[in-house]
């Protein structure tokens, strides 16, 4: 039961983006898993490899928590390759729609320039998101899959349950409408508000999503540039008459500067998509390498039923 003291529009947001995440993104994206042959890190998940948030480190090395990212070769015991990255959320109000997707976008878009595998980027929002919300995320070439309040409502209204109130409601009302839910909706409910919802918004269109993840994922390599960067430390004076004279001379700049190598990793693939990463040794670079080849030759093996 819902404490007086706690706030009803906070628990019902709770209980509805709880039902979203795991009775709906979940099984979504655990199905692509299971088609691709990858492995689904969620927090409905216990791994020994990680403590009880998603991170992933960026290439600044920031430790950034996601809702879900898909894996090649990633077990419980050890985290595998990160090929796909996903937000989730639900919003029963439009308010600061546009910073939720500024947050979220930005929160996503670190990973394709840290993981050259990383080829799908996405956020699974349903509820009240407003159209320059939307368009900010599409704009950063970022996927959404968006289910508009209305239909999530009228999902949960075929089983005779209510999920919305007037912001006019008195909070006596408002907090047994949310303890009403909570009690109705079993896990079998749970289940048959997505049923619900499949029938109101069409299968196909979230079918049409695990589409874009597999096709996204499936588009080869067609073009690898290799790219060497030789950069210097500085040779440092004392006067202008010091550096008038070093560049009058023939001087292997590259010896008292200290000369150090940084490589750049540049994929375009199939779909259009280009990808660099910048690595600071050999041996990362082979590893940047090794990491692409390996998803290739994974999805050029799989017998795809989409």
């Amino acid at each position: 039961m819902v404490n007086m003291v706690a706030s009803a529009g906070h628990k019902l947001g709770q209980i509805v983006g709880d039902w979203w995440e795991a009775h709906v993104v979940l099984p979504l994206l655990s199905d692509v898993a299971s088609q691709l042959g990858l492995f689904l890190d969620n927090r409905f998940v216990e791994r020994t490899c990680r403590g009880g948030k998603i991170l992933w480190p960026d290439s600044d090395g920031n430790q950034v928590d996601y809702d879900y990212v898909l894996e090649l070769d990633g077990t419980i015991g050890a985290k595998g390759v990160p090929v796909a990255f996903f937000e989730s959320f639900w919003r029963r109000g439009a308010r600061h729609s546009k910073d939720k997707a500024r947050d979220d976008t930005n929160k996503l878009l670190p990973m394709r320039s840290t993981y050259p595998t990383a080829r799908f980027l996405a956020i699974a929002a349903c509820g009240e998101f407003t159209e320059p919300a939307r368009e900010y995320v599409r704009s950063r070439e970022v996927e959404l899959f968006y289910i508009s309040k209305t239909n999530i409502v009228a999902a949960f209204a075929k089983l005779g349950l209510t999920i919305d109130y007037p912001d006019s409601l008195p909070e006596p009302d408002k907090l047994k409408l949310v303890n009403d839910l909570e009690e109705s909706l079993t896990d079998q409910a749970k289940k048959d508000a997505f049923s619900a919802l499949k029938q109101i918004v069409g299968d196909k269109s979230f079918k049409a999503f695990q589409v874009k993840v597999a096709s996204s994922l499936a588009a080869m390599p067609q073009e690898i540039r290799l790219y060497v960067l030789t950069r210097t430390g500085p040779v440092v004076f004392q006067t202008t008459e010091e550096v008038r004279k070093f560049l009058d001379t023939e001087t292997d700049w590259a010896a008292l500067g200290g000369e150090k190598h940084e490589y750049v990793y540049d994929v375009v693939y199939t779909d259009g998509a280009q990808f660099s990463v910048t690595a600071s040794d050999l041996d990362e670079l082979r590893q940047l390498h090794s990491q692409v080849e390996t998803l290739e030759i994974h999805m050029r093996s799989l017998d795809i039923t989409w």
